[in-house]
């Protein structure tokens, strides 16, 4: 019988976030797959844990995770763990679990910390609908794209940044979303942490005169739906009621149903758009 792929939660700061379900796991498994070994050895090393500890980072993923899964057929049961937090969750752990799936090799989770949710629950912001970005892509086009999808994005948006392009990300973001209600969380469950309620345009300003410190979070408010509704409902005013037509009539739609996509683009009644069609 093959082993189990165990995902294990581990503390995004403070020590004793840790589970005792988390504790038991890393002492009972063959093997301990680490993102990084020297920053997991201090914390087994801490709960006087001796498990074997094996490398798996984002420039391994995909060799090491085939290599992983040989040994999870063979009987091996591994423990994941990233640097801090639950594993999968922004890290190169996505593929080994893909892989695992792959394989048919039992894989389960042993919930715990994770910043963003973290984050997200003492933000002050939305929480019934969000989305997690994680880092913003190096990448200038998948930047860009990201961005542009971002300015009409209504759910609560969680990112990830360290103090090194703190002062840029919130540029940009200031730069594309515009003035957003913003919740800063800083070493998150640390001695240190901060949660500081503010807009982008004054975070901005603030960190132009100090200098960013510690690993952040940032929680940005959605865009309104209604306001992003008036939005479009005012750039389909600016084309003429006939050309407006014509776009979904050259789609094959019928008159009648052409008159309804343009009544709900431009928030009238059909029978205002049928008056106004009427030859004069």
């Amino acid at each position: 019988m093959s082993g189990t792929l165990y995902l294990c939660a581990t503390p995004i700061g403070n020590l004793e976030d840790i589970t005792l379900r988390v504790l038991h796991t890393l002492q009972e498994v063959d093997l301990i797959a680490a993102e990084d070994t020297r920053n997991t050895l201090r914390l087994l090393n801490h709960f006087e844990i001796k498990t074997p500890l094996t490398s798996y980072h984002e420039y391994n993923k995909y060799d090491k995770a085939a290599a992983l899964v040989e040994k999870l057929l063979d009987g091996t049961n591994i423990a994941l763990v990233t640097d801090a937090g639950t594993p999968g969750i922004s890290d190169p752990g996505e593929e080994l679990v893909r892989q695992a799936h792959t394989a048919s090799v039992p894989v389960t989770s042993l919930p715990g910390a994770c910043a963003c949710i973290t984050a997200l629950t003492v933000s002050g912001l939305p929480t019934r609908r969000f989305a997690f970005e994680a880092f913003l892509p190096s990448d200038k086009k998948e930047r860009r794209r990201i961005l542009t999808a971002l300015q009409t994005e209504t759910r609560t948006i969680i990112l990830y940044e360290s103090p090194h392009h703190l002062r840029d990300t919130l540029s940009t973001l200031y730069e594309n979303l515009g003035n957003r209600s913003l919740t800063i969380c800083r070493e998150l469950t640390k001695i240190h942490e901060t949660i500081w309620l503010t807009t982008l345009s004054d975070a901005v300003a603030y960190y132009q005169d100090h200098d960013p410190r510690g690993e952040y979070v940032l929680v940005i408010e959605g865009r309104s739906p209604a306001d992003l509704e008036a939005e479009k409902q005012a750039s389909w005013e600016a084309v003429p009621l006939e050309e407006h037509m014509e776009r979904y009539l050259s789609e094959g739609l019928s008159r009648k149903d052409a008159m309804k996509r343009v009544a709900a683009d431009r928030g009238v009644s059909k029978r205002e758009i049928y008056q106004s069609l009427l030859p004069s």
